[in-house]
């Protein structure tokens, strides 16, 4: 009887174990799973950033025009109303371009911000008289606003 011994020599490895393959993908995905979701909160704070600029954007517009017509008064804070004073050539009085000044700011509000609301308040109490100009908006999780107060001379 013929015996014939294997020695079993130790092998050397080719290559990965299927084992290091996958912790190597467990790796990768939880770093491209952190990726995502800077890639998200970056596009979440631009478009925050947006509506800020335009909300800013309106409301130096609205207090431009206050400027421009510091007569009205009081007028400001009353709602808008299309009065056809710029499109239509119409000859205003102060309190009408007031209306027609909010009427056209509400609509850009409506258009360039998420649920954009504006509001005015005129104290005529302190001297110089002041607005309140303040401008809302709604995104994913938050009412956010932006306010500012203008003393007016000329009233």
């Amino acid at each position: 009887m013929l015996i014939t011994h294997q020695i079993n020599a130790p092998r050397r490895q080719r290559g990965f174990s299927l084992v290091e393959v996958l912790i190597a993908l467990v790796i990768m995905s939880v770093g491209m799973l952190g990726i995502a979701g800077l890639f998200v909160q970056s596009m979440q704070a631009g478009r925050t950033a947006m509506f800020r600029h335009h909300a800013v954007t309106l409301a130096g517009d609205v207090a431009d025009r206050i400027r421009a017509n510091p007569t009205a008064g009081g007028a400001y804070a009353l709602g808008g109303v299309d009065s056809g004073c710029v499109a239509q050539g119409v000859d205003c009085s102060a309190p009408q371009m007031a209306a027609n000044d909010i009427f056209l700011w509400s609509q850009q509000a409506g258009d360039q911000l998420p649920n954009g609301q504006v509001q005015i308040t005129f104290d005529g109490a302190v001297t110089p008289p002041s607005y309140t100009i303040e401008v809302s908006w709604t995104e994913p999780g938050a009412d956010l606003d932006y306010t500012i107060v203008i003393p007016v001379r000329g009233i």
